[in-house]
């Protein structure tokens, strides 16, 4: 009987420590309303319902915005920058005849579509960097090559000098004609993360600086590059349902 109750006595404590360290954070959680869903589910988007904690991009203590613009999409109309509010939305610069990233960078844009297609309030804004070949028409081949369905995916042409301004000064994002360069011209293969209200938002790294853009030139499929560099997909994808909800 006695070897009985030290057995009980046991199961007891161990029930009581669990108690007092686990319930405490387990009712934190609930509190905070921090427990994550469909964690899972094969290929879905896990998510916290806490408010998004990305980071503002600030310059000299000023949230950085989206700069104006109005250019004409691929059904020949003309998009600004207010067609955008409400609405959270991805950026690139690309070209229509990049013989190396571009296709990767578009192919993972379409992959972030596809997974949130039911949303009506997510965009894309994709800028070419050739506007010079890349016509209305050109742009609209393109997307039915690409399958891009979003309404509000436009994939955006006009004045080349004003083009590169928005990508050089107002996303900081690199673009340049090089005739050195495959296809032509060189340009950055990461994407930005722009709010409802038009602000770019960001994760930050282990010090609290914004890490600012997301790799889009790396499969997500391939999960990482010949470096060994990881794609960022999937991290994008996480960032985008936080400001969408």
């Amino acid at each position: 009987m006695r070897k009985r109750d030290n057995s009980y006595i046991g199961i007891s404590f161990i029930i009581l420590v669990f108690g007092i360290i686990f319930i405490p954070r387990i009712i934190d959680r609930l509190n905070n309303k921090d427990i994550v869903r469909d964690e899972s589910r094969s290929g879905s988007v896990n998510y916290t319902e806490n408010v998004s904690d990305l980071m503002y991009l600030e310059i000299n203590g000023e949230r950085k915005k989206v700069p104006n613009f109005a250019f004409t999409n691929q059904a020949g109309e003309l998009i600004t920058n207010d067609d955008y509010k409400g609405k959270v939305y991805v950026v690139e610069f690309f070209f229509t005849t990049c013989p190396t990233i571009c296709p990767i960078m578009n192919y993972n844009l379409v992959e972030i579509q596809n997974t949130f297609n039911e949303f009506d309030n997510l965009g894309f804004a994709s800028f070419t960097i050739n506007p010079t070949y890349d016509t209305v028409e050109v742009l609209s081949d393109y997307a039915n090559q690409y399958g891009i369905t979003n309404q509000n995916w436009n994939l955006l042409t006009g004045d080349k000098e004003e083009i590169y301004n928005l990508a050089n000064n107002g996303f900081n994002l690199y673009t340049a004609q090089e005739d050195s360069a495959a296809g032509g011209f060189e340009h950055s293969g990461n994407f930005a993360l722009i709010d409802k209200e038009g602000y770019i938002r960001c994760r930050s790294d282990k010090f609290g600086n914004p890490l600012i853009y997301y790799k889009g030139a790396i499969d997500f499929k391939e999960k990482v590059d010949s470096d060994g560099e990881a794609e960022e997909i999937s991290i994008l994808k996480e960032d985008i349902l936080k400001l969408l909800k």
